[in-house]
């Protein structure tokens, strides 16, 4: 199975099934003499870890990060880091009466089409605790990143029927841990928890809307053609799981504008070009313009559902009907936010390590 890595000068690839013995990521390209600390990981690892709140699934991990190698004296070595996560609460044998039915919403029948196996425990390697390796590997391009000034923030803007009102980047950064659907406007959240309650009773689930927010970042970061840091960046997103589409800037809204709605006026502030506004999301041609990077991702309903569903017996090739039992998130964008961010990380300090904006050998030059 290939496909398992990403990145081009850094590099980070991923390893192992939700209900294997461990999960991890091998982390190629960080640069020499980095101070890091582990403790900035594993809080990473805690915002995305399951069983924490009424909106994610009741299994409870740990998720203690070991790192394995890369690191001396506190610092990175610039040889490759291994991180590993212990599966510590995996049930396997919720799984064992539908090991041949293919889960509705999931990728159990591709899956056997074209490998003829799969590790029908919790999804194997299509699970979401795969993003394990994502969050601790973008918990190392944050800190990098950080060091040149660049933030970046995901939050929940909708979730079911429930849209938060626009709200500004501090209010975002101060309130977006406050509430366990990860939005800043306290009464859309309070609607979007009853919403997640409902569908729960209901035993069905439901989707929204994550946006990324990455701010400081120079202008002129990106390639021009095929490798556009837009393009990039909707890879990133969309290799997320439960991602069905990405926009940036103004995004579909865009395809409704005139030029003159659409295009963003350049204009001096403090002997800086900016934009007065920002339709463009900070992206213009594949390059970042100096302006926010700002990019939405829809996410759809946890397709494991408590409920009575039609499927096909792959082994015995007929119809039949799935019930599908277990532990799972009543909806995705909330647990999705860390997993955003170190996407969003890594595209970033993948194209700064390209550009010569941060040297690809050592923090120390």
């Amino acid at each position: 199975m290939p496909g398992n890595t990403f990145g081009h000068s850094f590099r980070i690839t991923t390893w192992g099934e939700s209900h294997g013995k461990a999960l991890g990521v091998v982390v190629d390209g960080v640069p020499a003499g980095l101070p890091l600390e582990p403790q900035m990981i594993q809080k990473e690892l805690d915002r995305r870890r399951p069983g924490q709140s009424q909106v994610s699934t009741p299994r409870s991990e740990a998720d203690s990060v070991e790192i394995l190698s890369g690191i001396f004296e506190g610092k990175t070595t610039g040889t490759p880091i291994s991180m590993m996560v212990w599966n510590k609460d995996a049930r396997s044998s919720s799984y064992d009466n539908i090991k041949d039915l293919a889960r509705p919403g999931h990728a159990d029948y591709p899956y056997m089409k074209k490998y003829g196996i799969r590790d029908y425990r919790g999804g194997g390697r299509s699970s979401a605790r795969e993003t394990i390796g994502r969050v601790a590997a973008g918990a190392i391009a944050k800190q990098i990143l950080a060091k040149y000034g660049i933030e970046i923030i995901a939050h929940v803007i909708s979730l079911g029927t429930v849209c938060a009102r626009p709200m500004p980047l501090d209010v975002i950064r101060e309130d977006l841990e406050k509430t366990p659907v990860r939005c800043a406007d306290m009464e859309a959240a309070a609607k979007m928890l009853k919403e997640v309650e409902e569908a729960r009773e209901e035993h069905d689930s439901i989707g929204g809307v994550v946006e990324i927010i990455a701010t400081g970042v120079p202008a002129g970061i990106g390639e021009p053609v095929f490798d556009k840091l837009d393009a990039d960046i909707a890879k990133a997103m969309m290799s997320i799981g439960a991602v069905k589409a990405v926009e940036i800037g103004a995004g579909y809204e865009a395809s409704q504008m005139k030029g003159s709605q659409m295009n963003d006026p350049f204009v001096m502030e403090d002997a800086m070009v900016e934009t007065k506004t920002n339709n463009a999301g900070g992206i213009l041609g594949g390059l970042s313009t100096g302006m926010p990077i700002v990019c939405r991702t829809s996410v759809k309903p946890t397709p494991s559902i408590s409920q009575p569903q039609q499927t096909v017996d792959m082994k015995e090739m007929k119809d039949t009907e799935i019930n599908i039992q277990g532990r799972h998130d009543p909806t995705i964008p909330p647990r999705m936010v860390p997993v955003a961010e170190a996407m969003m990380a890594l595209v970033i300090v993948d194209h700064m390590i390209r550009s010569g904006h941060i040297h690809p050998n050592s923090m120390l030059k």
